[in-house]
């Protein structure tokens, strides 16, 4: 496109200045090239306007609405597992192990009587069966084995789909 037909488009879409406008108008009534040039343009572009716009078939809008609501339906199960959840749960499992430690090896004595480290010959350990027997500690092992069913099953999930997209590309 030169520069003739970008000022002539200009002037014919009504996008110039005024003093383009004056400068292009005269132009057009004296020089025999630009009134050939504008005559063709404006043909053109009255043409363009009679034109009817064809109008997609209903198929394909609803082709293209039922994609994106199969996009938009995936979207929020995505958005549904936020990282600092599987974090939290991550820190509960931490938390819940280290308070299982504390509450197993408190009864220990640690201490020692003499400054050299001399093991006794029968160490005394508390009694671990005692620790786990009572209703409220088994209730809380078995919320975190759910937990953790959860979290190992999220990260299985994920790994799965991960290599089925790397098989499908």
């Amino acid at each position: 496109m030169n520069s003739i037909e970008e000022k002539l488009w200009a002037y014919i879409d009504g996008t110039c200045t005024a003093a383009e406008r004056e400068q292009i108008s005269a132009l057009i009534e004296h020089d025999a090239e630009y009134r050939q040039q504008y005559e063709e343009l404006l043909q053109l572009h009255t043409g363009f306007g009679s034109l009817e716009l064809d109008e997609p078939p209903m198929a394909f809008t609803y082709n293209v609405m039922e994609q994106i609501r199969t996009q938009e339906a995936s979207v929020p199960l995505k958005a549904a597992i936020n990282k600092r959840i599987i974090y939290a749960i991550a820190a509960f499992f931490v938390l819940t192990i280290t308070v299982l430690l504390i509450f197993a090896l408190r009864d220990i004595n640690w201490s020692s009587g003499s400054s050299s480290v001399q093991l006794q010959d029968k160490l005394k350990l508390p009694q671990v069966n005692n620790v786990f027997t009572s209703k409220w500690m088994q209730g809380f092992l078995f919320f975190d084995l759910v937990l953790g069913m959860f979290l190992l099953d999220s990260y299985l999930r994920k790994r799965d789909t991960t290599k089925r997209s790397e098989l499908a590309a």
